[in-house]
């Protein structure tokens, strides 16, 4: 007879306080009803390991250096009626999951992946792929998170912010007017594409807005780097049918700060989206928060497009000082020629960094980003 599978079980730490003691009031009446038992009594208690008092657990199911995806275990289910799902977005406690039939299920979260200490703002995010229970024909309880890839993730008060997870196509919007063009911010978003391994395209909405001579230079230096760069005008209809080919059998996230047009562009490439859209701030010429959170939406031609909240500012999430001049693409080739190891590229002599920025090899305003990313990381 075969035996039966070894269960993988792992220790995971849990929140504080997830497991209580109660308090026992009537302590002093019971001690004088009932004679007094020493060996009923623990010599002593534990407060690690084991132990009532501990935050250590153990669960079943994968530990985290297996997932990857900054959750402490990946739940095994062994309940039957357990189905497999997409969240398409996730609203406070509660998430909605689509299966590939196109049923979706209004979900609540299982309470012991809510409890897992994790340095994530949320457990769940729009995209991942879940494990849950069905309760009744529309509702039911996320069960297990499983192992994400492409993840696109930036820091919320000390905390990982998982913006999407499971794509593989990022596209960061800006707009060439209303508001400004920030270069900055393309290349903090570039830099957090690299570290994902995700695909970047750039967009720059609203060309109709400007001269396109007045920003070619920067499209010219971000083809030399291999980024793809698309000039669309959602108003004008410029550049639409180009998006839809690249995000067509594609899992694609839309980025970008407030204002760029994001959901303008995504209804452009869909008939009957219908994503809500507002002017820009005539006052500060600064986007308003029309997308609050970020959600998939199903292609007819295959694929999913995810639409995000825009973003003013981006601050990386646990990406060391060290490791940043490696995901530039111009800076990349000169690291390893500076005269000093830990070189920062910054105030050194002998930096093959900087010598290349003098000789123009590498753009002057991108090394200003590198510099910024380093002296002020938010």
């Amino acid at each position: 007879m075969s035996k039966k599978p070894r269960r993988s079980k792992t220790r995971t730490q849990f929140k504080k306080n997830y497991q209580a003691r109660q308090r026992h009031s009537d302590l002093t009446q019971k001690f004088e009803q009932d004679d007094l038992d020493d060996a009923a009594f623990a010599s002593r208690e534990r407060v690690s390991g084991k132990g009532d008092l501990t935050r250590h657990r153990t669960v079943v199911g994968q530990p985290a250096e297996e997932t990857g995806d900054g959750l402490s275990v990946d739940m095994q289910i062994d309940d039957p009626t357990a189905q497999t799902g997409r969240v398409l977005r996730v609203h406070g406690l509660e998430c909605v999951v689509r299966q590939d039939d196109g049923r979706e299920y209004r979900c609540a979260i299982r309470q012991v992946l809510k409890s897992i200490s994790t340095d994530q703002r949320h457990v769940v995010a729009a995209g991942d792929i879940v494990v849950f229970r069905p309760e009744g024909t529309r509702q039911g309880i996320i069960l297990s998170v499983k192992a994400r890839r492409g993840v696109l993730s930036r820091t919320s008060r000390g905390r990982r912010h998982v913006l999407v997870s499971n794509v593989d196509l990022v596209i960061i919007v800006a707009s060439a007017a209303l508001p400004d063009l920030k270069p900055h911010l393309i290349d903090r978003f570039l830099v957090t594409a690299e570290q994902a391994s995700l695909e970047p395209i750039i967009v720059i909405n609203k060309a109709d807005l400007v001269e396109p001579v007045e920003f070619m230079p920067l499209v010219g230096v971000y083809a030399q780097l291999g980024y793809q760069t698309l000039l669309t005008s959602a108003e004008r209809g410029w550049g639409i049918e180009q998006l839809r080919q690249l995000t067509q059998q594609r899992q694609t996230v839309v980025t970008g700060q407030s204002g760029v047009g994001k959901s303008s562009l995504l209804n452009g490439t869909q008939d009957g989206l219908g994503l809500r859209v507002q002017p820009v701030s005539t006052d500060n010429s600064k986007g308003k928060h029309t997308t609050t959170t970020a959600e998939l939406i199903p292609l007819e031609a295959g694929g999913y497009i995810i639409d995000t909240p825009g973003i003013r500012q981006l601050e990386l999430w646990d990406i060391a000082s060290e490791e940043i001049a490696s995901l530039f693409r111009d800076i990349r080739p000169y690291v390893s020629h500076c005269r000093f190891p830990d070189c920062t590229h910054i105030h050194e002599v002998d930096c093959a960094v900087r010598d290349a920025v003098a000789d123009g090899r590498i753009d002057p305003r991108r090394y200003d980003s590198y510099v910024h990313f380093i002296e002020d990381p938010s």
